[in-house]
């Protein structure tokens, strides 16, 4: 069984910042992909970034060069730093880890956080 929690969401005003963390736990042997979805009301899950157990990165245009990710491989958890915040960035926030455990590989989701971007 594998948990995966994220923390962080909020409300913030248009321009500032917030930090979203996640922390995958449980029956783990390893965590290839890590990486964040958002869902706006009405809209589909789209892809906000990943990282790579290696750390390589992929970020959806819309962030680029305003959210940073990052990964801890030992504390499994993966953080997304969003700054410049938009509107538009107001979404439920998701986590996913791509995880290897004794009964094999899968993708597990978090819950989801809020996050609110006020005009």
């Amino acid at each position: 069984q594998v948990q995966v929690v994220e923390s962080g969401g909020g409300l913030v005003q248009a321009g500032g910042s917030l930090r979203l963390s996640c922390a995958a736990s449980g029956s783990i042997v390893s965590i290839n992909t890590m990486g964040w979805y958002r869902q706006a009301p009405g809209k589909q899950r789209e892809l906000v970034a990943t990282i790579t157990r290696g750390g390589s990165t992929t970020y959806a245009d819309s962030v680029k060069g305003r959210f940073t990710i990052s990964r801890d491989n030992a504390k499994n958890t993966v953080l997304l730093k969003m700054n410049r915040l938009k509107p538009e960035d107001t979404a439920v926030y998701y986590c996913i880890a791509t995880v290897a455990t004794p009964r094999g590989v899968d993708a597990y989701w978090g819950q989801g956080t809020q996050v609110t971007v006020s005009s």
